[in-house]
């Protein structure tokens, strides 16, 4: 009895674990957005002049660092930073700071869908 006991414990760990990871998974979007911290704040909320992001419309975020991705601006660092984020990262990032509470409107955008210059509105 033991023996069957000191078996199964284990088990019953070894199913119960993948369960409590999955649960404590960040956002999709936070780790990506983690280079912004440095310029837009930690939460989204920037401090001195900078933009914060939190709360902002996902369409709206999403739309800009599209437009700053295809930029040719070589003065602007945000041309630089968002070259190096595929488009379905930038709507990550973009979901995930509209996510954040600050104010704004994340307009009703759920999940993980992926937008592109080629979709329109719904």
């Amino acid at each position: 009895m033991t023996s069957r006991l000191m078996l199964v414990i284990p088990c019953c760990f070894m199913l119960i674990s993948p369960l409590a990871t999955v649960q404590a998974q960040s956002p999709a979007g936070r780790l990506l957005a983690s280079q912004c911290a440095q310029c837009h704040g930690t939460n989204g909320r920037a401090v001195g002049d900078m933009e914060s992001l939190a709360g902002e419309s996902a369409r709206e975020l999403y739309g800009e660092m599209l437009e700053m991705k295809n930029s040719n601006d070589a003065s602007d660092i945000m041309h630089r930073q968002a070259k190096g984020y595929s488009d379905a990262q930038l709507w990550l990032i973009a979901q995930y700071y509209a996510a954040l509470s600050g104010g704004g409107s994340n307009d009703g955008v759920v999940g993980s869908r992926i937008r592109d210059s080629t979709h329109e509105d719904d």
